[in-house]
């Protein structure tokens, strides 16, 4: 045994030689592009402490972010057919799917769940971009209508949480029908007297914006998140006309009518409190008195 070789020497490289750094520690911000410490990141529920720039959550983190203690029962959605239109481009949809689902461990791009917010039972259907940009397809379309269901047997209000670019094209006219089915779903829960209440969340686009997310009672936005049919150069090239500053943006659509509130992440769940409670209280707000005709 060489002492030197195997004992002394590998004591020697430990102090001296740098310990790796993990490749995902530090996350740079897409907005000022400053570098931002991951932990420090994810305790500020992605925002930039730089910039207050809102970066996408997943489904389950928006979920645990918005029930009480971050606790909620998951909904198990039906499985819609497999590739119904055999559809291939530079890769077979039944390819994307898998590799989808392998990325984000969902079986797609929503997650439905029911909970308490404020003590106060909810139906959230919540969008996740990371699985095929959060696009819109049967099964999409059947979370919505479960949540809708759900929220009427359960006499609860109907949040959904829109993250999404809108159809998803691999399914073809089978997608275009999910926004007239969203869009009946919604109305049912409206028709029972219960709030609808839609989270707008960066990005909203296309058909998801075209049927069910600008349908709610109440029309809650986060900051700087974008909102639209089109994207804003297709518009330009349409029109031949330079969009105003903002264009699509939160801000704007408030200022325009679109959007009833605009809030920061920390600002979501007790604005979602506080309309819900308003909304829910259908008790008069002090003892009513009647009016003694003898006196």
């Amino acid at each position: 045994m060489n002492w030197l070789t195997n004992f002394v020497r590998p004591k020697i490289n430990k102090m001296v030689n740098p310990r790796e750094i993990p490749d995902n520690l530090w996350v740079k911000c897409p907005a000022c592009e400053n570098m931002i410490f991951r932990r420090e990141l994810e305790q500020n529920d992605k925002v930039c402490h730089h910039c207050g720039h809102h970066m996408r959550l997943d489904a389950k983190e928006r979920l645990a972010m918005m029930f009480d203690n971050g606790e909620y029962q998951r909904v198990e959605l039906p499985e819609p057919p497999k590739d119904p239109l055999k559809f291939k481009d530079l890769k077979k949809y039944s390819d994307r799917i898998k590799d989808a689902r392998k990325k984000t461990e969902e079986e797609d791009a929503i997650i439905v769940a029911h909970g308490t917010m404020g003590g106060m039972p909810v139906v959230i259907a919540a969008f996740d971009f990371t699985f095929m940009g959060g696009s819109m397809g049967m099964a999409v379309g059947e979370g919505i209508v479960t949540a809708a269901e759900l929220a009427i047997l359960q006499d609860a209000p109907l949040i959904t949480v829109t993250s999404s670019g809108g159809a998803r094209m691999q399914e073809g006219i089978l997608s275009l029908m999910q926004m007239a089915r969203t869009t009946v779903a919604v109305d049912r829960v409206k028709e029972k007297g219960l709030p609808y209440i839609s989270v707008l969340a960066d990005p909203t686009t296309g058909g998801v914006t075209a049927s069910f997310a600008m349908l709610g009672d109440i029309h809650v936005a986060e900051k700087g998140c974008i909102i639209g049919f089109a994207g804003a150069r297709v518009i330009e090239q349409t029109i031949r006309q330079t969009l105003p500053e903002g264009f699509q943006k939160a801000e704007y659509l408030r200022e325009h009518g679109m959007v009833d509130i605009v809030v920061t992440r920390k600002e979501l769940r007790p604005e979602l409190v506080k309309v819900i409670s308003i909304l829910r209280n259908t008790k008069p707000a002090a003892t009513l008195l009647t009016l003694d005709k003898g006196k």
